[in-house]
């Protein structure tokens, strides 16, 4: 049970966004900018880093929502973005794309924790100031969003299935819904 009354049938941050729409604007166009605005990193990459970040910080929801909309970009490809989160190192992506999730995964631990070396990499693997910025960035709002619906504790599906619709939908329509339409597609 949430820590505050939330519509029951609204998960995650979708109860949350309903709860507070003040909030819920500037949290939804910042997803929409660093995950479907124009970049050189595709979409389905900024979702995996996104989808990444959040596995390691143990957020069900977020993890398997970004997850989902990172599969839903890559036709479906789930077992590459399980292979991400369990390990970007071995899984089937560029290594520029394993440099940037190496980032990530640092900025998940502490923004003091991005390193040098781990800069010249992905630097090395041809990845661009801009791309490292919106990685670090990335990485930094989902470590925002993952503690606002775990610090809330949210409820959460724990079923993969239960987030393919979301996720498709995240993919191809944005995240530029008002919370009020996010909690009538949901419901």
């Amino acid at each position: 049970m949430a820590h505050i009354q939330l519509q029951e049938d609204l998960p995650g941050i979708v109860g949350l966004l309903t709860f507070s729409p003040d909030t819920a604007q500037p949290l939804l166009q910042l997803a929409e900018v660093l995950l479907r605005g124009p970049n050189t990193l595709t979409s389905a990459e900024r979702e995996m880093i996104a989808a990444y970040v959040s596995y390691q910080n143990d957020c069900d929801f977020c993890q398997l929502s970004h997850s989902a909309a990172a599969i839903a970009h890559l036709g479906g490809n789930q077992l590459l973005v399980d292979r991400v989160k369990a390990n970007p190192e071995t899984a089937e992506v560029t290594d520029k794309l394993k440099a940037l999730l190496n980032i990530a995964g640092q900025v998940q631990k502490g923004g003091k924790n991005v390193s040098a070396e781990a800069i010249d990499r992905a630097r090395r693997q041809g990845a661009t100031d801009k791309e490292i910025h919106d990685t670090v960035l990335i990485a930094a709002a989902f470590c925002m969003y993952n503690r606002y619906v775990d610090g809330l504790e949210t409820w959460q599906p724990l079923e993969t299935e239960a987030y393919r619709e979301m996720g498709e939908r995240m993919a191809h329509e944005g995240y530029g819904r008002s919370a009020r339409q996010a909690s009538r597609e949901v419901a």
